[in-house]
């Protein structure tokens, strides 16, 4: 008699823990799937130069240049495609 007291006891105990482990794991995968980690803030571009002069170059002549850039803003700067850069003759 004794023995079946303890084991139904038991039960309850072991149906809670796996209860709350679900529910812990249900909102572990929620906070992910729904992109929890970036912080909700708003990303910002900023270039350090935005015009680069190189005056007149002889065509087969090549020039090289640097960028920085950088993402002054508080939240996850993602680009939805390849960045390029524009080169504008005459300007």
């Amino acid at each position: 008699m004794k023995k079946k007291r303890e084991q139904q006891a038991k039960i309850p105990a072991q149906l809670i823990a796996l209860v709350a482990g679900g529910v812990l794991l249900v909102a572990a995968a929620l906070f992910f799937a729904f992109g929890g980690a970036d912080g909700g803030g708003t990303p910002q571009l900023a270039v350090d130069q935005q015009k680069i002069e190189f005056g007149d170059v002889r065509f087969g002549d090549g020039k090289s240049f640097a960028i920085k850039v950088t993402n002054t803003g508080d939240g996850v700067l993602r680009f939805k495609e390849k960045p390029y850069v524009e080169v504008v003759e005459g300007c």
